[in-house]
């Protein structure tokens, strides 16, 4: 089977379109013809190998351990391993896999749920990691509920466009903070009110939010703390901006520490990947509140273009590689 495979870190030229042998599905494994690939930030991480911090998790400290890139995926199950009882021959389905930039890829049955009906392929494609890690920090971190003013920064990209979705799902009044070039976007994923950084600062404009969901920024605690209400909450989704060590996940890392000394709350989030959380997802996308939204569409050989164009921050909502 053709993939996108790397034997050394760096830029998106060390991605290289290459026959490999067709993977075997292992005990508690479903083999899935990938129809389509989601194009995430933890591409890019895995691609360069930074931060190094990542390194350390298992994931290859010289070269990288899965060779295979992509993480998200969308297809039809080709096999099931031994175990399986949740899959068959020809069910459509999407998730979370090392190694979905390939034809075939096998992942683990925990971490694939039904496709929403709903929903093609590249859509699918797209939902898995941004979509989940928008459900847990709205749901579990934010704890978000009716009526409250939720801010939503970086709403533009991956996970801020599922984030604005969700949380007004959750009833939440958001406001979404994004470049000029999304503006449009981010309205039409259902925010009620958009600010333009490039001509506003919304730390400086006086509004309290009960709710601030920090996906793609930089701002200090300090001046993300006086755009909250006394009892707040501030969740910062993973990492970004950083240097080559951490990469920014100090940020998160720090936060619970600023809650001891505060009535406001500050948490970091990196979410888990489970299938139960896709079909909460899959819920809110075959209701129609969810719809991952699509910038581009790239073919398998494209696949390093595509990396690259998501890393440059351009990208409104996703970009999906079609198989």
């Amino acid at each position: 089977m053709k993939a996108i495979v790397q034997d050394v870190y760096g830029n998106a030229d060390v991605l290289q379109l290459r026959d490999i042998p067709l993977p075997v599905p292992g005990d508690g494994e479903v083999l899935i013809r990938v129809r389509a690939a989601g194009v995430d930030q933890g591409v890019w991480h895995l691609m360069t190998g930074r931060p190094y911090l990542l390194r350390l998790f298992g994931f290859g400290l010289k070269k990288p351990k899965f060779p295979v890139r992509g993480r998200e995926v969308a297809g039809v199950v080709e096999a099931v391993g031994a175990g399986v009882t949740r899959f068959q021959l020809g069910d459509e389905v999407f998730g979370t896999c090392q190694g979905s930039f390939a034809e075939y890829v096998c992942a683990r049955e925990d971490r694939v749920a039904a496709k929403p009906a709903n929903l093609t392929f590249e859509e699918a494609a797209v939902a898995p990691i941004s979509g989940v890690t928008a459900l847990q920090a709205v749901r579990d971190a934010g704890q978000v509920a009716t009526g409250q003013k939720v801010l939503i920064i970086g709403a533009g990209g991956g996970v801020g466009s599922f984030t604005v979705q969700v949380a007004k799902a959750f009833g939440a009044e958001v406001t979404g903070v994004c470049s000029t070039g999304k503006v449009e976007l981010v309205r039409s994923l259902g925010a009620d009110h958009v600010i333009d950084y490039t001509q506003d600062d919304f730390a400086r404009a006086g509004m309290l939010y009960d709710v601030i969901l920090d996906t793609a920024d930089n701002r200090p605690l300090s001046i993300l703390r006086k755009a909250l209400t006394p009892r707040g909450t501030l969740v910062i989704v993973g990492g970004e901006g950083g240097g080559n060590l951490t990469g920014g996940f100090e940020r998160s890392m720090g936060a619970p520490l600023v809650s001891l000394f505060s009535g406001q709350k500050f948490k970091g989030l990196v979410s888990t990947e489970n299938y139960r959380d896709l079909e909460a997802l899959t819920m809110l996308i075959e209701a129609g509140s969810v719809k991952p939204p699509v910038d581009k569409v790239y073919a398998l050989a494209e696949a390093p273009a595509a990396v690259e164009y998501m890393h440059e921050g351009r990208v409104r909502g996703k970009v999906v590689v079609s198989i």
